[in-house]
Order: C-alpha cells, then sequence, then structure tokens
C-alpha cells in the first residue's frame, strides 16, 4: 500500500493573515472605503471563529474554509459575496435553513449569493440582519467542516435563503 501523501496545513500561507488584510486595506484606494472596514468589523465580531484573509484579492472570512468574500467591484457601493469555497458543491435535499428575514440575499448561482451595501447609511440600516446572516453561516462551515466537508451549500430556491444538506445522519 503506497504511503498516504501528506496533506499541507490549511490557511498557512501569509495572504490567510490579519496582517495581509491590514496591509491590503491600508493600500486600498476604494471609495467606499470605509464601508469595506465596516463590514470587514462585523464580519469578524460576528463569530469569534471567523478569521480572515485575502482571496480572490479582497478581504475574504473563513472558519476553516473561506465562506465570504468582499465584491469590491459592485456598480453601487460594496458587497460580499456568500459561497461554500471555491468549489461548486451538489445541492442534494436538505433541512437546517437560515433565515434572510431581511431579504438582504441576489442570487447569483444556486450555491452563492451577494449582499449589496449602497452607502454608510444603507450599510447601517442592514447590519443587524447581516450580522446575523454572517454569524450563522460561520456556524453551518463549523458544523459541515466537523461533519462532512462535502455537505454545504446555499439555494436559491427557498425564500428564507441558506441551507445546509446533511448527506447522512449526524448521530
Amino acid at each position: 500500500m503506497p504511503a498516504k501523501k501528506p496533506q499541507p496545513a490549511a490557511h498557512t500561507t501569509p495572504a490567510d493573515t490579519t496582517h495581509a488584510v491590514d496591509e491590503f486595506m491600508r493600500s486600498l484606494d476604494h471609495p467606499f472605503k470605509n464601508e469595506i472596514q465596516a463590514i470587514r468589523t462585523t464580519i469578524l465580531a460576528a463569530d469569534p471563529t471567523i478569521a480572515e484573509g485575502i482571496k480572490w484579492n479582497a478581504p475574504s472570512y473563513r472558519t476553516r474554509e473561506y465562506f465570504a468574500t468582499t465584491s469590491l467591484r459592485e456598480k453601487k457601493g460594496v458587497g460580499v459575496i456568500l459561497h461554500p469555497g471555491a468549489k461548486v458543491r451538489s445541492l442534494p435535499d436538505g433541512s437546517i435553513a437560515i433565515d434572510d428575514p431581511g431579504k438582504l440575499l441576489k442570487w447569483l448561482g444556486k450555491d452563492r449569493a451577494v449582499i449589496v451595501f449602497e452607502s454608510r447609511e444603507d450599510f447601517g440600516a442592514k447590519r443587524q440582519a447581516f450580522e446575523q446572516i454572517v454569524h450563522r453561516r460561520a456556524a453551518l462551515m463549523a458544523l459541515k467542516l466537523r461533519r462532512n466537508p462535502s455537505v454545504l451549500a446555499l439555494s436559491a430556491t427557498r425564500p428564507w435563503g441558506l441551507l445546509i444538506w446533511p448527506a447522512r445522519s449526524f448521530s
């Protein structure tokens, strides 16, 4: 039997650090830089398991895997893309839902959504609902990775937003 290939430790590159995000923010020339910083602060405060790094040339957030990335290219304002990581995942039937009571999510596809903030005032009005979505999303990412790394996905077909589908019983 061939020896197992050693797996690299997850997220150990210099880009996967708060220092990298600090440096990125220092050099960022963006009309919504203050809003981007407010989004960053809110996401990191939403759950103690959330860490940050630079992924896809933007501040991105993870528990063990990246699940949110700042969208710096919005036409009006700045956005946050919620995703299940770099790979598109299959969407089996499922059961656990996360509410989107503020209807903040705009679906980009079957597995990713964006929340757009058009101004500091718009962010202030949506902040509490946004923080709840991020907190729940981080909790589901942590659950997903402890239980089965292939089960989490976002659903554009359910009006209440984000879902996690267990591929098997966790008992």
